[in-house]
């Protein structure tokens, strides 16, 4: 039986991830993740080497799966770029997935997780999520003493990704908010479950318009 084979491409933040599935099953991953936005030298030759060290070749892919964002503006065009390429090469959908809720999805915590990237000066893109289920929008936000307070009322909160040092420095002291220093960036190690209920729910995104959702307009001196 031909495997349900799916690319995974994270480029929202600094670290160039990529990983291949089959179906929700995660069967391999190359990332690198540093502060130099390598992702136009390397996205490319990740794609290359993780299809050529497990014997396949593009046209097995059945789907290809690339972050939306929010994030980098650079990376997020990259990898959008990349993926939208090997879809028509290959004539096979894409499917897309919130950077928020790839962070979201790599963190085991009962209670309420909010998943932040930084979005410069005292700004992060934020979401809040319960049980795997986003329960506000994703959204830039100003950090404030008063971020989150709503959350706060009735449960203990978890902020993950880049943006939680931000959040650490800004926000008064509270028992009930927590920070995972191990979750940083979004990595498509955390994809294939959702990429694969994209697939098989055909969530497809139109090829010839589809972009990277930024949140916010895009300003060349930031």
């Amino acid at each position: 039986m031909k495997p349900d084979l799916i690319l995974n491409i994270e480029t929202s933040t600094t670290n160039c991830s990529v990983s291949l599935s089959n179906g929700e099953h995660l069967i391999d991953l190359i990332e690198i993740d540093n502060n130099s936005y390598s992702h136009s030298e390397n996205l490319h030759t990740f794609i290359y080497q993780i299809l050529k060290r497990n014997k396949f070749n593009s046209d097995d892919l059945v789907c290809i799966s690339v972050s939306r964002g929010p994030g980098s503006y650079t990376g997020l065009r990259i990898g959008v770029s990349a993926a939208k390429g090997l879809c028509f090469a290959n004539e096979i959908p894409l499917v897309s997935i919130s950077s928020l809720e790839i962070l979201a999805n790599s963190c085991k915590f009962n209670g309420i997780i909010i998943p932040t990237i930084d979005a410069r000066r005292d700004e992060v893109y934020s979401s809040v999520f319960l049980k795997s289920k986003m329960i506000v929008e994703e959204k830039p936000q100003i950090i404030t003493n008063e971020s989150f307070k709503d959350q706060l009322k009735n449960n203990n909160i978890m902020i993950v990704g880049n943006g939680q040092f931000k959040c650490e420095k800004i926000i008064k002291k509270n028992k009930k908010i927590c920070f995972d220093k191990n979750i940083i960036s979004p990595s498509s190690k955390y994809m294939p479950k959702l990429s694969f209920r994209k697939f098989i729910s055909k969530e497809y995104e139109d090829l010839a318009y589809f972009e990277p959702r930024y949140l916010k307009e895009f300003k060349s001196n930031l």
